[in-house]
C-alpha cells in the first residue's frame, strides 16, 4: 500500500507568507466577480441568468473536481498542481474577457477558472500547511490562511471596481488574467522539497480513506453545514450589488456604485479580522459550537438587512457583520477535518467536504438570477438564507471532533 510522506521543508513564516499570497490572489480576484455582473449583462444583451449561471458552474466544478484535485496534491505534492491552476486562472479571465458569445463566455469563467480554483485556494494550500506546520498551530495557521483570502477581497474588490470605471469589463478582465499569471512564480516559492511517495505495507489507501470519512456521522453534519455556507456567501458575492441597485427606486442612496463597492470591501476587511479570530478561537473551544453561532449569527444578520430601512449605513453595518462570519467557517471545517482523521489525506478530504459547500454555492448563485428572472425579486433567496443558516446551526452541534483511533493492517 502507498503512502505520502513528507518531512517539513518549508518554514512555517515562508508556508504563511506564500499560501496566504497565494489565496490572496485566487480568493481576491473571484470575490470581485458580482461587480461584473450588470456591466457584462448589460453590453451583452444578456440575462442576469447567464452570469448567474458561468458563476454557479464555476463553483460546481470547483467543488466536484477539488477532490480529485486534492488527491493529486496529496499524491504528487502541491507544486505542480498550483502551477497548473496558475495557468488556467489567467486563461479564464482572458476568455472571459474575449467572449462574445454567452457558451464561451461560460465555458472561460464556468470551466476554466472553476479548475482554476481547485488548485489555488485553500484545500492545496492547508494540504501544504498540514505537512509543514506543527498541530499545535495547524488551526490558527490555517486561520491566517483564510484571513489572506479575506485580504484580497478587501483589496480586489476597489481595485476591479477601479479597472472597471477606468478601462470597461473587457479589458478590467484582461488586467486580471496579467495579475492571474503571478500565481505561478508564488507555486514555487512553496516547492515541498523532501516531499516523496512510498511504499508501505498497512498504510490506508486513498479508497480506504474516502469509504471511513463518509461513513462517519461527524463529517458528514460538517458538509451539510458547509453547503450553507456556500450557498450564503455566494448568493451574497454576486448579487449583492443588483439587489441595491434594484432597490434604488425606494431607497435612491444606496443606487451609487460605491455603496456595493464599499460593501463588499467591508466584507473582505471584517473578513480578516473573523477568519483570523476563529483560528485562534478554534484553538481554545469546540470548533463545533463557534460553527453553529457563525451560522446563526448570519441568519440574525440578514434577517435585519431584508426587514430594516435600507440605506448606505444599514448596508454597511450588515456588510460588517456578515464579513466577520464570511470565511471563518474555514479553518474550523477544516480543523475538525484535520482533527478526526489527520493530515495524510487532508486536501483530498478538505475538497471532499468542500464539494458540499460548493453545491451550495452553485445554488446561490444561481438561484438567485433564475429565481430574480422570474420574480423580479431577490426576497425569496433571502429567505431560503435565512432558513438555511438555521439548518446549519442545528447540524453542527452534535459534531465530535476527536480522533479516530483505527487499528493498524496487519
Amino acid at each position: 500500500m502507498s503512502q505520502a510522506i513528507s518531512k517539513p521543508s518549508l518554514s512555517m513564516k515562508q508556508v504563511l507568507i506564500f499560501g496566504g499570497l497565494m489565496v490572496t490572489m485566487s480568493m481576491g480576484i473571484r470575490h470581485g466577480f458580482g461587480l461584473f455582473n450588470l456591466p457584462i449583462t448589460l453590453e451583452n444583451g444578456w440575462g442576469r441568468e447567464t452570469f448567474a449561471l458561468t458563476i454557479a458552474l464555476q463553483n460546481l466544478i470547483w467543488g466536484a473536481v477539488q477532490p480529485v484535485t486534492g488527491a493529486l496534491a496529496d499524491r504528487y505534492g502541491a507544486f505542480k498542481i498550483m502551477i497548473a491552476g496558475g495557468v488556467l486562472y489567467a486563461l479564464g479571465l482572458f476568455g472571459m474577457a474575449i467572449s462574445t458569445d454567452a457558451l464561451n463566455f461560460t465555458l472561460a469563467g464556468g470551466l476554466l477558472i472553476g479548475l482554476a480554483q481547485t488548485a489555488t485556494t485553500y484545500s492545496v494550500v492547508y494540504g501544504i500547511l498540514g505537512r509543514n506546520v506543527p498541530a499545535d498551530k495547524r488551526v490558527w495557521a490555517m486561520g491566517i490562511a483564510a484571513a489572506a483570502g479575506s485580504f484580497g477581497q478587501f483589496l480586489m474588490i476597489p481595485t476591479e471596481q477601479g479597472l472597471l470605471s477606468s478601462f470597461g469589463p473587457q479589458n478590467a478582465l484582461i488586467l486580471l488574467a496579467l495579475m492571474a499569471s503571478l500565481m505561478i512564480p508564488t507555486a514555487f516559492m512553496l516547492r515541498e522539497k523532501n516531499f516523496v511517495y512510498t511504499h508501505n505495507l498497512g498504510d490506508q489507501t486513498i479508497k480506504e480513506a474516502l469509504k471511513e470519512a463518509l461513513r462517519n456521522p461527524s463529517f458528514r453534519l460538517l458538509t451539510l453545514g458547509y453547503f450553507v455556507c456556500g450557498f450564503q456567501v455566494v448568493f451574497i458575492a454576486v448579487h449583492l450589488a443588483p439587489y441595491l441597485k434594484d432597490l434604488s427606486a425606494i431607497y435612491p442612496s444606496v443606487g451609487a456604485p460605491a455603496v456595493a463597492t464599499t460593501a463588499l470591501a467591508l466584507i473582505g476587511l471584517f473578513n480578516i479580522f473573523g477568519t483570523y479570530s476563529a483560528g485562534i478561537l478554534g484553538q481554545r473551544f469546540p470548533k463545533r459550537y463557534l460553527l453553529s453561532a457563525i451560522y446563526l449569527g448570519r441568519s440574525i444578520a440578514i434577517t435585519g438587512f431584508v426587514l430594516l430601512p435600507l440605506s448606505p449605513m444599514t448596508t454597511y453595518i450588515f456588510a460588517a457583520i456578515m464579513g466577520f462570519l464570511w470565511l471563518s467557517t474555514i479553518p474550523l471545517t477544516n480543523g475538525i477535518v484535520a482533527q478526526i482523521f489527520g493530515v495524510k489525506y487532508l486536501t483530498m478530504l478538505s475538497g471532499l467536504v468542500f464539494f458540499s459547500h460548493q453545491l451550495g454555492s452553485f445554488c446561490g448563485a444561481f438561484l438567485g438570477g433564475y429565481l430574480f428572472d422570474r420574480t423580479g425579486s431577490y426576497l425569496i433567496v433571502w429567505e431560503i438564507a435565512i432558513a438555511l443558516g438555521v439548518f446549519a446551526f442545528l447540524v453542527n452541534l452534535p459534531v465530535k471532533e476527536r480522533a479516530l483511533h483505527r487499528v493498524a493492517h496487519a
